[in-house]
């Protein structure tokens, strides 16, 4: 599907105890160190004045074992789950509210959160299933709006770091999503549209293979195909909608219109189409750093791009938008305008975490070792954490000093053109869009799971709130695409939810502390997620 993001120019362990009908449970906390690997960053950032609550859970008696599966069995679906004492963050109005519920009692039945509220005004169910949430803070399981999932490690991955829902892309450095993992996160359906593409997910069916066969070269799709793709891939459950390179204006424009009218959300990346087209036409979300910026070119750059979005032209395009300054006025009008329009912003910084300063080697976290570097695209170096660059063959002839010298030429270069675009997306910033969280990953060091951390991290450094980028990983998705089944912990909304071990709100690590995952009403267990069978 999604053709490769533009690259540079060479370019706490813890346990949830079992289950006891109608008794109190406890989440135990880690004995592991919580902050090995948390990045110091010389960035501002508010840190929780807490002081880590409560004490380690009472253990169970003997003859009760640990659940061995990463699910807890299912209770009846007559026997109800409460979370009691932990307060409920509030992650509304794209974060911009604060008014957090402190000794909540929150009520699950049958997968879905049926009431929450304060301990005098809800009253726990007779043979409930209790945790006792004192001193902890709970917040919706996290969504990834744009990511790979191609094998078993990489879903237990996402679980493992309180990932419960995943926008799921397949495309030539993502892989194929695999479908069959189990235990998995929810998986909502990506596909491209109005383009011929060798990854869509109907490219296997016989009565697409031909039409939408590549050869080469994508090409777009007739209006009259299109609308029957459109109607074929939601009949497969298909979510979101990414409108890609060499989709032009005026078929973005009515794909965007009718992907309204079926409930589906629009994420562009154009290239063909100019950004003020798609975003006035009221594309949901505008994915990428290193794509976007293309807004800010002119039109003598962008009208050759309806016919070269892939070579030359395209090159030159990219080549302006590095070299735009954050003060340049042309950026800030840009930024303005996407303020005040339907669009959101998905940066995927994770992707250029590797070469944005003071990052960390993410091949260190405990849900890497689930994770297989031949199925990651372009990973970083697993001793290091850096990005390995490749020299042409004629180099092998020169002595290791100058082998040395000119791989960190190609990183510095590399460095400098991904800070650029930071600079520039700090600007755009400025103006205050909405956003919304992803990680990319697998592609560029980005890992499944690991990196929704780094993205809520990044997009703190760039200057939200802990809240409002905890709110980009949550409710976002219920304001932008109107998916209102997730993303909140409140009556009606499905029962995925994170136990948290501090306050997030005063610091966006503390998102990492998780103590206890529940997901669709089942507990996980979470170390059982890190003892994966390969």
């Amino acid at each position: 599907m999604s053709q490769p993001e533009k690259s540079v120019p060479f370019h706490c362990r813890c346990n949830a105890d079992a289950t006891v009908p109608g008794g109190v449970l406890h989440w135990r906390r880690s004995s592991a160190p919580l902050c090995d690997n948390a990045p110091k960053t010389t960035f501002p950032m508010r840190f929780s004045g807490h002081l880590l609550l409560g004490a380690v859970g009472l253990v169970l008696a003997a003859h009760l074992a640990w659940p061995q599966a990463p699910f807890a069995p299912r209770n009846s679906s007559s026997v109800p789950l409460v979370l009691t004492g932990g307060t409920v963050v509030d992650v509304t109005k794209w974060g911009g509210s604060a008014k957090d519920l402190p000794d909540a009692v929150v009520i699950v039945r049958d997968g879905r959160i049926t009431e929450v509220g304060s301990r005098m005004a809800v009253s726990i169910p007779k043979g409930a299933r209790v945790i006792d949430c004192a001193g902890k803070f709970l917040i919706p399981g996290l969504i990834d709006g744009f990511a790979g999932m191609n094998s078993q490690g990489q879903a237990n991955a996402f679980l493992y770091m309180g990932v419960t829902t995943v926008v799921a892309v397949s495309d030539i450095r993502r892989g194929v999503v695999d479908f069959s993992a189990s235990p998995s996160p929810h998986l909502y359906l990506m596909d491209s549209i109005g383009s011929t593409d060798n990854w869509s997910l109907l490219a296997k069916r016989p009565e697409w293979a031909l039409k939408l066969r590549e050869n080469g070269h994508p090409a777009e799709l007739s209006p009259e195909d299109t609308l029957r793709e459109l109607a074929d891939t939601s009949r497969l459950g298909t979510r979101a909608l990414w409108l890609g390179h060499n989709i032009t204006a005026a078929n973005a424009q009515w794909i965007m219109a009718r992907a309204r009218q079926m409930g589906m959300a629009t994420y562009g990346e154009f290239v063909a189409t100019p950004y003020n087209v798609g975003v006035e036409a009221g594309v949901d979300v505008l994915v990428h750093m290193g794509r976007y910026e293309l807004g800010v070119i002119p039109d003598e750059l962008q009208r050759p791009l309806v016919e070269n979005p892939e070579g030359l032209a395209a090159t030159t395009a990219y080549d302006y938008t590095e070299r735009v300054t954050p003060t340049d006025p042309h950026l800030r009008d840009y930024a303005h305008f996407l303020s005040t329009h339907h669009a959101a912003l998905m940066p995927t910084f994770s992707v250029y975490s590797a070469q944005l300063p003071e990052h960390s080697n993410l091949w260190k976290e405990p849900a890497a070792t689930l994770l297989d570097p031949a199925r990651v695209y372009e990973p970083v170096n697993r001793e290091t954490g850096e990005m390995d660059y490749s020299l042409a063959p004629w180099t092998r002839h020169l002595p290791a000093m100058g082998q040395r010298y000119l791989e960190e030429g190609l990183r510095k270069k590399a460095d400098q053109s991904i800070l650029r675009l930071w600079h520039i997306n700090e600007t755009l910033f400025s103006a205050y869009p909405h956003y919304l969280a992803a990680s990319g990953a697998p592609v560029q060091g980005s890992l499944p799971g690991i990196s929704m951390h780094t993205e809520l991290e990044l997009l703190v450094r760039l200057g939200l709130s802990p809240r409002e980028a905890l709110a980009a990983a949550t409710n976002n998705y219920s304001l932008q695409f109107n998916w209102n089944e997730l993303g909140q912990i409140a009556p009606g909304r499905r029962a995925d939810i994170l136990v948290v071990d501090g306050d997030p709100t005063q610091n966006i690590w503390n998102v990492r502390r998780i103590s206890g995952i529940i997901m669709d009403g089942n507990v996980i267990n979470r170390d059982a997620l890190l003892n994966l069978k390969k």
